[in-house]
Parts: structure tokens; C-alpha cells; sequence
């Protein structure tokens, strides 16, 4: 590999021992010893295994979780939500193992989205970047409009749209400042909502026991009632798929803080192996207590104006309007961490998509902190979608966002799974599968599975907007992406020229990370008695 070289003024040393180009996407690769160039990996490695590992698990849970559930609920009743939930969730693990192999081995900030650029085709990395950062930005929209239907919860003279533009503010400054800023702000949220979620399910255990305001024990009464548990027949059962992979996307996004997590060979595949059976156990088991303790017909569960969390009823039900208002406030500082962590992705991506030459280089310049500060205002100000919330409708104009995002969840899994195949097949044809720090355990069938079950639901899932009437809306938030991302894949190979690499060609040497003096420190560290109890820690938390 040739090594470039620049004038020694403008390098400095990164944290694995080799020099990089400072705060210059634009500029060429530089090499230590013609050893593994630096592109993408300029970010400050600021978040610690502690950090990375809540933010992977509270960084999920949000507003799909907290007020999606209630559409999901209303729209497919309790056995379409509870199976749904669970096959998506079995497509996430799929797709996190397969994500974890290659984050550890290339810990970049553009993450899957780079790795399909590189291991695939590169139109396709500038198809799917653009469109996951668009994805992230319409997610904290869809947080921010979230926001105004909690906070209708309670009767205030407050006006919604206020309500976001306050939070809107308080994101960009969140994220702005430094990333260690983000973290331990992100973290704090995190283990709020892994609390909250913890006690919701003892509580909902006891709400359904008998535990509640009219002392009777519901069991699954709510299952047997007229048209449950499979509400709107077929084409319920399979809207509910858009709505659990908006309430699971999210779990994917961790791999982008890769670019600034320490030692992320060793704290990477800790995280893709500890946090995701917890995030699926939260999940499967809100979603079942949800299903047993609320009726698929709440009034006011899920409406184009309105659309009350789940959450927030159990803890009604348990007989105190205080209990409520509590798990309510809950909701609102989680759809605020949604918010914070879908910004913290898109910035991100777009900074990724400067330093591969797919956006204008001056989207990828860095603040003192490292922190790419244009990218942070060219992702919020996309957030402003939230304002049309007060001529829309708030829960119609979050119900149309919540399927676009979904869709676009969908085919980020889809592209980590077909970019696996590539990775691995490359590896193995270089002879060096060997050198993979974590090895997913799945290949070469889970990849392949994942590739299958998402085709068949992104196909699928609009089923309810062609019955038992056409709705054109509706099937746009359904379908729009598919066009969208075959323009751009399509539009971007001609106008560039691209070309699929074949496995010799492909490159396996660029950013690949090198275990520093630091990382090794660290992993004597946690051999002593204090670095084993961190990990207990750690595990528990």
C-alpha cells in the first residue's frame, strides 16, 4: 500500500500510534510505515465501554417503543403486536452479529453505510448513507412531534410546537459541544429509561394479577375480546412490521459511535453481545404485558390527532393519576434521548458521506473537539419537519413518519446483511478471516436469513393501505423509499461508473484499527480485582 505524505504541520498522532490529517476530510490518506491508511477514522475516541454500552441499550428504547406500541397495539390488537415484535426482533440479532463483525474490525463513524461502499458497490454506500441520514433526521423529527403528543397528556395553554422548538434547541447544544458531552448526557437518560422499563414490567405483572383500581385479575381477557388477538385480519398483522422496526431501529446506529469509542476491537462485540438479548427481553416482554393489560380498542389509543402511550395507562391502571403523570414524564425525557441519539447517527453519516466524497467537504469539519459541527446544523435543521405538526395533525403527521423511518430501518438491515455475505467472502479469499477480532456466529446462514425476511416484509407490510380501500398516503410512507433509493444506487453508478469489486479486489486494509499501547493498558487494567468489579458493574448496568 503507498503511503501519501503532507506537510508535517498539519498531522497529528491518532490513538492507535499513526498519524492522520487534521479537521480535512478533502485530504489524502497518510500511512505509518505504508501500514494501514486512515480515511473515515478521525473522530476523538472520547466514549467509554460504560457509555457505549447504555447508549446501545437506552438509545433503542424510545418512542417506538413507548407511544408506537399503542399504534401497533390498536392497528393489529395483542397476537399480531407480539409476533410481529418478536420476528423483527430475531432479524435485528441477525443483523447486530453481522454489524459487530465488521465494526470491530473497521471501527469507522460511517459504519454499515461505509462498509456497503466498500464491500459491495460504491453507489450503493451513497444510495443507503444518504438515505439513513435522512432516516436519522426524520427521527428526531418524529421525536420532536412525539413530544407534543405526551405532553398533551397534560392540559397546559402551551402550544406544541413550542414545546419542540425548545428541545430542538437543547439537541443541537447537546450535540454540538463535545462528545463526551453526548455520552455521559445519553447515559444518564439511558439508565432512566432501562429503570423505567424495569419497573413497568414488574408493575404490569401486577397490574394483570389483580393489582389494579377494580381489583380484577385480567389474565388474557384482552386476547378474547371481539376481534382480538388478530385485529384487521392479514393486513394488520402485517402493518404492525413498520412500526416494530421503527421501535427496534435504532440498535444498528450503535456501530456508528464506533468511531469514537476506545478500544472498539474489544468494547465493540462486548456491546453487540451483552446489550441486544436485554433490549430484546425489554421488548418482547413490554409488548406481551402491553397486549394482556390494554384493550386493542382504548379510546384514543391511536388517533390521527392523538395517540396515548401504553406505558402510561398500565401505570393508570394501577390506581393513582400521579402514577400516571410519573411514567408520562418518563416517556418524555426518553422520546428527548431518542431524539438526542438519532442526531448523534445522522451527524454522523453525513460526516461519513463528506469524507467519501458523496457530500461537500465542508460538512466534514471538525470543531477544537472534534466535533463535526456543520453536519450537526445541516441534520437539525432537517428536524423541522416537526412544525408541520400544528396544521397536520400531530399523531398523523408522527404515525406517516414512523412508517417512513421503518421502511428505511428495514433496508439499512437489508444492505448490513448482503454487505456480510461480501465482507466474509472477501476475507476469505485474502486469507484473512483469521484476523477478525469477533466472529459472528451465525454465518453463513444468518446473513442470508436476514437478506430473506426483510425483502418479504418491506414487500408485504403495506398490505393495509391497499385494503379494504386504496389509501395514496398511506402507501407512500409505505413505499416511497424503494424508488428513492433505487434513483440514487442507480443514478450514482451511472453518473460515477461504479463497479461491484470482486473479493481479491476488494478493499480489506483502510482504517482497519490497530490495537494501540493505550488499549493494552486498559485490557491489563481490567485483569485486577477493580477492573474485574468494573465489568460486573458494567454488566449489570
Amino acid at each position: 500500500m503507498a503511503s501519501y505524505h503532507s506537510d508535517p504541520e498539519d498531522v497529528h498522532v491518532t490513538n492507535h500510534g499513526e498519524k492522520d490529517l487534521q479537521d480535512s476530510p478533502s485530504a489524502p490518506a497518510y500511512t505509518l510505515n505504508d501500514h494501514h491508511p486512515i480515511i473515515a477514522d478521525k473522530l476523538a475516541r472520547k466514549l467509554t465501554a460504560r457509555q457505549v454500552q447504555m447508549i446501545a441499550i437506552g438509545g433503542t428504547i424510545g418512542t417506538g417503543l413507548f407511544l408506537g406500541t399503542g399504534k401497533s397495539l390498536h392497528t393489529g390488537g395483542p397476537g399480531s403486536m407480539l409476533i410481529a415484535y418478536m420476528i423483527v426482533g430475531g432479524i435485528v440479532m441477525l443483523t447486530m452479529l453481522a454489524l459487530g463483525e465488521m465494526a470491530a474490525f473497521v471501527p469507522i463513524a460511517g459504519s454499515f453505510c461505509t462498509f456497503a461502499g466498500r464491500y459491495v458497490d460504491d453507489s450503493l454506500g451513497f444510495a443507503l448513507t444518504w438515505n439513513y441520514w435522512v432516516n436519522d433526521a426524520v427521527s428526531t423529527a418524529a421525536d420532536l412531534v412525539a413530544l407534543q403528543l405526551v405532553f398533551a397528556y397534560w392540559d397546559t395553554n402551551m402550544p406544541g410546537w413550542g414545546l419542540s422548538l425548545i428541545f430542538w434547541v437543547f439537541l443541537i447544544l447537546a450535540n454540538i459541544i463535545t462528545v463526551k458531552a453526548y455520552g455521559e448526557l445519553e447515559y444518564w437518560l439511558s439508565l432512566l429509561k432501562v429503570i423505567t422499563i424495569t419497573i413497568f414490567i414488574i408493575l404490569g405483572i401486577a397490574v394483570n394479577c389483580g393489582g389494579n383500581s377494580s381489583h380484577q385479575y385480567l389474565g388474557a381477557h384482552n386476547w378474547y375480546i371481539p376481534e382480538a388477538p388478530f385485529v384487521n385480519g392479514i393486513g394488520g398483522f402485517a402493518s404492525v412490521f413498520v412500526t416494530a422496526s421503527f421501535a427496534y431501529g435504532g440498535t444498528e446506529s450503535i456501530a456508528i459511535t464506533a468511531g469514537e469509542t476506545k478500544n472498539p476491537t474489544k468494547n465493540l462485540p462486548r456491546v453487540v453481545k451483552n446489550v441486544f438479548w436485554r433490549i430484546l427481553i425489554f421488548y418482547i416482554l413490554s409488548v406481551l404485558i402491553i397486549g394482556l393489560n390494554v384493550p386493542w380498542n382504548y379510546p384514543g389509543l391511536s388517533t390521527k390527532k392523538s395517540s396515548t402511550s401504553p406505558f402510561t395507562l398500565v401505570f393508570q391502571m394501577a390506581g393513582a393519576k400521579a402514577a400516571g403523570s410519573f411514567i408520562n414524564a418518563v416517556i418524555l425525557t426518553s422520546v428527548i434521548s431518542a431524539g438526542n441519539h438519532a442526531l448523534f447517527a445522522g451527524t454522523r453519516l453525513l460526516y461519513a458521506l463528506s469524507v467519501d466524497r458523496h457530500a461537500p467537504q465542508f460538512f466534514g469539519k471538525l470543531n477544537r473537539n472534534k466535533v463535526p459541527w456543520i453536519a450537526v446544523l445541516a441534520t437539525s435543521a432537517i428536524s423541522g419537519l416537526c412544525f408541520g405538526a400544528s396544521f397536520i395533525g400531530a399523531g398523523q403527521l408522527w404515525t406517516w413518519l414512523q412508517n417512513l423511518v421503518g421502511v428505511s430501518n428495514q433496508l439499512a438491515w437489508l444492505a448490513i446483511g448482503v454487505t456480510s455475505i461480501r465482507f466474509r467472502g472477501a476475507l476469505a479469499a485474502q486469507g484473512k478471516t483469521h484476523l477478525l477480532p469477533f466472529k459472528n456466529w451465525t454465518y453463513p446462514w444468518g446473513p442470508w436469513l436476514s437478506v430473506i425476511l426483510n425483502v418479504i416484509i418491506i414487500l408485504v407490510q403495506g398490505w393495509s393501505s391497499f385494503s379494504p380501500s386504496f389509501a395514496a398516503v398511506d402507501f407512500v410512507s409505505y413505499y416511497i423509499e424503494l424508488p428513492i433509493m433505487a434513483v440514487m444506487w442507480l443514478g450514482w453508478k451511472l453518473f460515477k461508473k461504479t463497479k461491484v469489486p470482486t473479493y481479491k479486489e476488494m478493499d480489506l486494509v483502510t482504517d482497519v484499527y490497530v490495537v494501540s499501547e493505550e488499549d493494552l493498558l486498559e485490557t491489563e487494567k481490567e485483569k485486577s480485582v477493580r477492573g474485574r468489579v468494573e465489568r460486573v458493574l458494567r454488566w449489570i448496568f
